[in-house]
């Protein structure tokens, strides 16, 4: 059985809750308390952060990774395109989600400037989206999971607003038709 050590408030950590019921694969959930991290955690994960997924001892952080193992061992349904540079291109948008990352946390931070930056970002984003239906182009896929729980968070605790984009408003509302992205709206809602 997989164990993945979890944290609500998170994103990250939404990204592999995400997957996992893309998936369908069953795993326990141990909840850590972000504000007082188990001395523990760090035998898992030597920055002591979360996600981490456990399997029969083996341990495996960072997101990113998880989600990519997860859809290499478990390949239905595929969360990769199979065309090479198509699964490239996905990879590319997951690797710059810093992009929209580091906005999103300086505004949370109430960093001037900040609230420009992440409409710069969002714009970008209703661009791509203005061209596909999906982050990873015609399909839902493991760039759609990594920006989705930042853009929950950003509408649903901070009040950020996508009526200016409408493309990427649009994306958001297909996404939580997908039961696996809708169950992160009570997550977000309880952290309000």
């Amino acid at each position: 059985m997989l164990t993945l050590y979890d944290a609500p408030r998170c994103p990250y950590c939404a990204r592999v809750r995400i997957v996992l019921d893309e998936k369908g694969v069953p795993f326990e959930t141990a909840v850590i308390d972000l504000d007082d991290r188990p001395a523990w955690l760090y035998d898992k994960n030597s920055t002591g952060r979360v996600p981490v997924l456990e399997e029969d001892g083996w341990c495996l952080p960072e997101s990113a990774l998880i989600g990519e193992y997860l859809d290499e061992r478990y390949p239905d349904p595929p969360l990769l395109p199979s065309d090479p540079a198509a699964r490239a291109s996905a990879r590319l948008l997951v690797f710059r989600h810093d992009d929209l990352a580091r906005p999103y946390y300086a505004l949370r931070r109430h960093e001037d400037g900040a609230g420009a930056q992440l409409a710069g970002a969002l714009a970008g984003l209703d661009a791509l989206l203005a061209a596909q239906p999906y982050l990873t182009g015609a399909s839902f896929g493991l760039a759609d999971v990594a920006y989705v729980p930042w853009i929950l968070r950003a509408r649903g605790l901070m009040g950020v607003a996508l009526d200016p984009y409408p493309d990427l408003a649009a994306w958001l509302e297909r996404l939580l038709e997908r039961p696996s992205v809708a169950a992160e709206l009570d997550v977000v809602a309880a952290l309000t």
